[in-house]
């Protein structure tokens, strides 16, 4: 008997409801000499069997009607959305090749704009691209679950069971067969050892930890507010993104005390800390100065050159055996690779978790298995290792796609990637913006500041809109965005 999957295929062991996806075309399949036809939902995993004809330890065998070489993509991140979105487009429907997206979370935002979900001065559900109509536009394939390792030896990789949206629903563990895989798993704070960092502090890692962070942030302000006390918290870290939050929090704070005047009682105290002797330390000197001097001019406490040793529920402990009281922690200091890169069946990775990879982005360990984007480490031509940022990350991507697309469609030899440093914004909320130039165009290293660098930090994230949604569609996802910032309320209360 025919059993015909339209979208997805099984192939190996069936086992206690474990499955392996193989190829996405439809099959002939046979199970113990039994008949079987096999179901696929975008987010569930059936087979449809008489109760008899499987036992515990039955296998599949399949057999392909044909077989396209699959790229298969870890981390729907910038990175990784960028060289799903790119590949989908170069291949077309030319059938040889498919490209398959695999990220835990449902859809796609850009990195940078985590620290504004978290106070909730962006709405989150207006700015995000899901992956499920996104890849049926595009051309590629999306699959949730949580990257749980490789077998480099059988050329596959391990989803663990992730759960659903529906309450006590929750997705098998399943392996996927590639035969080229693309590691663009981004990056995670690094707590660098302090003793209660983990139990104790926030993180905006993603946009679950953000929005977590926003709801408990609107109720401890109501709390607050009703106990008639300031709400106290502490930043710790004082690159861009404690920078930026210590920003948005204060214009969120302002913007909700204008809603309901019984929170005008109610003050936030914000601390930021920073270990090194200034706030954003990779920008020039003088505009971390004129930063920290208007974070200053906002109320908010700045404490360079001054180390965290501790955190407990009461607050953080200092170097000095000084402390601050803290109702909320936010732990921004460093970033480093998921721990999950550090046990990939041999890959070889730094003291921070990231995968060695030459300038084609493959892998030191398996030329198979290329690695972009914050999760791998890269030394750029002046000697230094390429920084953890989006640009970076975006560079790549495009770069990978178009290589990896000419490999092969046409046999063609990998490229080399070359970053070129464009420079780097940061935005104060509605306050400030501040930015530099990179080593590349007209006025290189010059530093710029207002309203230019406003529009230019708002432009990078359009700019990428345009670019994974399409000229047409992101023009208006822009234009419908700019209109419901007109009747929605600027900051989100719900």
């Amino acid at each position: 008997m025919l059993g015909i999957c339209p979208k997805y295929v099984l192939s190996g062991r069936l086992d206690r409801g474990e499955a392996a996806i193989d190829s996405l075309a439809p099959i002939y399949a046979e199970l113990d000499g039994r008949a079987v036809v096999l179901f696929m939902h975008p987010t569930t995993l059936a087979c449809r069997r008489r109760p008899e004809s499987i036992g515990p330890r039955s296998r599949m065998s399949v057999k392909r009607s044909y077989r396209m070489h699959r790229v298969v993509i870890i981390g729907g991140g910038i990175g990784g959305m960028v060289t799903a979105t790119h590949l989908a487009r170069r291949f077309g429907r030319s059938g040889k090749a498919e490209v398959v997206l695999v990220d835990r979370n449902r859809a796609h935002v850009w990195k940078p704009m985590l620290h504004t979900f978290a106070a909730g001065t962006s709405d989150y559900d207006s700015e995000k691209i899901s992956f499920i109509p996104h890849a049926k536009l595009t051309g590629y394939k999306y699959w949730p679950g949580d990257f749980g390792g490789i077998d480099r030896k059988t050329r596959t990789v391990t989803l663990k069971a992730t759960p659903l949206p529906a309450p006590g629903e929750v997705l098998p563990e399943t392996t996927i067969a590639y035969d080229t895989l693309v590691l663009a798993l981004g990056s995670q704070v690094n707590d660098f050892g302090t003793p209660g960092v983990l139990e104790h502090c926030h993180f905006i890692d993603d946009i679950g930890d953000a929005t977590a962070f926003n709801d408990l942030l609107g109720s401890k302000i109501v709390l607050a507010a009703k106990a008639g006390k300031d709400l106290n918290v502490v930043i710790v870290g004082g690159g861009a993104t404690g920078v930026e939050l210590a920003a948005e929090l204060t214009e969120s704070m302002q913007i909700v005390s204008n809603y309901d005047s019984a929170l005008t009682r109610t003050h936030l105290r914000l601390t930021l800390i920073e270990n090194a002797s200034r706030v954003l330390e990779p920008f020039p000197e003088k505009t971390s100065h004129a930063v920290e001097a208007k974070l200053r001019g906002l109320g908010i406490d700045v404490r360079t050159s001054t180390k965290v040793v501790g955190v407990d529920a009461q607050g953080v402990l200092l170097d000095g055996n000084q402390r601050i009281d803290a109702d909320l922690v936010v732990w921004a200091a460093g970033v480093k690779a998921p721990a999950v890169m550090t046990n990939l069946d041999g890959l070889t990775v730094n003291r921070r978790g990231q995968a060695e990879v030459s300038d084609t982005l493959q892998t030191s360990t398996d030329e198979r298995i290329f690695a972009l984007g914050d999760c791998a480490a890269l030394t750029g031509a002046d000697g230094k290792p390429l920084p953890a940022t989006a640009q970076v990350a975006r560079q790549q991507g495009l770069f990978l796609a178009k290589s990896l697309a000419a490999n092969i469609q046409h046999a063609a030899q990998l490229g080399h990637f070359k970053y070129r440093d464009m420079g780097s914004l940061v935005a104060l909320g509605e306050y400030a913006a501040y930015g530099t130039l990179g080593s590349y165009g007209f006025f290189k290293g010059a530093a710029f500041k207002g309203w230019l660098a406003q529009m230019g930090h708002a432009a990078l994230y359009r700019m990428h809109q345009l670019d994974i949604n399409g000229p047409l569609r992101g023009a208006v996802i822009w234009w419908s965005a700019s209109l419901r910032r007109l009747v929605e309320p600027r900051v989100r209360t719900s």
